[in-house]
């Protein structure tokens, strides 16, 4: 299996949620199957059936979190020096050049994106077409409304 990329952020993040699922989730999904073994006739208890899908889904997340950090490679974007170009973990501080709209994106592995947040994923459109460049050069996107131009106002590493 190939390295995921991740910032620290977000392999402190995955980290949190591995912590409280094997603390947390697990025991009150194991507490919850004993609940609904003790109300009898299992094979009619929808409470068991509930419980007990709750905890194939807990195990398994418990499973794709430990191999994801496993083979991650953290990036602290901070240490970065790409001499001004735009590389994963980069802040990138956009405008658009037909309506003058500004923007900012952090560019983060796919477990991190959060558009909301200004975190989008290094696998996305938008920032494939950031990849390599620099402060005052132009990007395309390929966006569902057509073809976008952003230039690159500046580029952080933070």
């Amino acid at each position: 299996m190939s390295t995921i990329p991740l910032t620290r952020r977000g392999a402190e993040l995955l980290k949190d949620e591995l912590h409280r699922l094997k603390t947390v989730e697990r025991h009150a999904v194991i507490q919850a199957i004993s609940e609904a073994r003790a109300q009898g006739d299992l094979s009619e208890n929808a409470e068991y059936d509930a419980a007990k899908d709750k905890q194939g889904f807990i195990e398994g997340r418990i499973q794709e979190l430990e191999g994801k950090l496993a083979v991650a490679q953290i990036i602290d974007p901070s240490g970065l020096d790409a001499d001004g170009r735009v590389v994963f973990g980069s802040t990138v501080d956009l405008e658009d050049e037909d309506s003058g709209a500004k923007a900012t994106y952090q560019i983060v592995g796919d477990d991190e994106a959060d558009l909301k947040q200004g975190l989008i994923s290094i696998s996305s459109p938008m920032a494939r077409a950031l990849i390599g460049k620099e402060a005052g050069d132009i990007a395309e996107v390929q966006a569902p409304g057509g073809l976008r131009s952003w230039e690159i106002v500046d580029v952080r590493y933070v």
